[in-house]
């Protein structure tokens, strides 16, 4: 039998191996309802679970953080950004399920292949904490063309938010001063993001 074919907890128990495995996944299913449940877990609360224990805790998070780097490796086999779902791609895994605020700069060549990823900021986005200087010392510092901005909504709901647009406006106005353009602001939630230049939000 394929293993598309199998409920999730009967793939977890394969994974997991253990003689017992299936109604101990179930048991976990039925209580975390979701991977992403899991996953946003630690090893000491996994392990606490009634049957789970230290081994297995590490054991299934080493599985999901296996799936993880998978979908990683598939977005950075394409590093040339030609659409805001290109870009979202390939931040998705690493960012939606964050549980804190994350803003992360691509900078792009002339081609707009990517030549850097770097986190910038952590905490809530707001204008009076983040300094658009850091954002745009990694495009000049890395010699970059352009630059794309992107950060995490924990909630999971990609919506931008007022404070996002009008940290998108200033981002946008200081690209033009520096020479250095923003080609898009992203809002990452949970499997779902929004382009702000899409939208038209802060690049008019």
């Amino acid at each position: 039998v394929g293993l598309k074919s199998l409920s999730t907890a009967e793939v977890m128990a394969i994974a997991l191996g253990n003689r017992d495995g299936l109604d101990l996944a179930t048991d976990i299913m039925a209580r975390k309802k979701k991977l992403t449940a899991i996953r946003s877990s630690t090893r000491h609360e996994l392990a606490q679970e009634p049957g789970v224990g230290e081994v297995t805790a590490r054991k299934l998070l080493a599985i999901l953080e296996l799936g993880r780097r998978f979908s990683r490796e598939e977005a950075l086999n394409q590093p040339r950004i030609t659409s805001p779902a290109d870009f979202a791609n390939y931040l998705m895994a690493d960012m939606m399920y964050l549980e804190k605020e994350h803003l992360v700069v691509l900078t792009l060549n002339t081609r707009n292949y990517i030549t850097g990823e770097h986190t910038v900021y952590i905490g809530s986005l707001n204008t009076s904490v983040l300094r658009l200087a850091e954002v745009f010392q990694v495009g000049i510092r890395h010699n970059a063309a352009a630059i794309l901005v992107a950060h995490n909504h924990p909630s999971g709901d990609p919506t931008p938010s007022p404070e996002d647009v009008n940290v998108t406006r200033q981002l946008v106005a200081a690209g033009k001063l520096l020479d250095l353009e923003l080609l898009d602001h992203i809002v990452i939630g949970h499997h779902r993001y929004v382009s702000l230049k899409e939208r038209g939000l802060g690049f008019d």
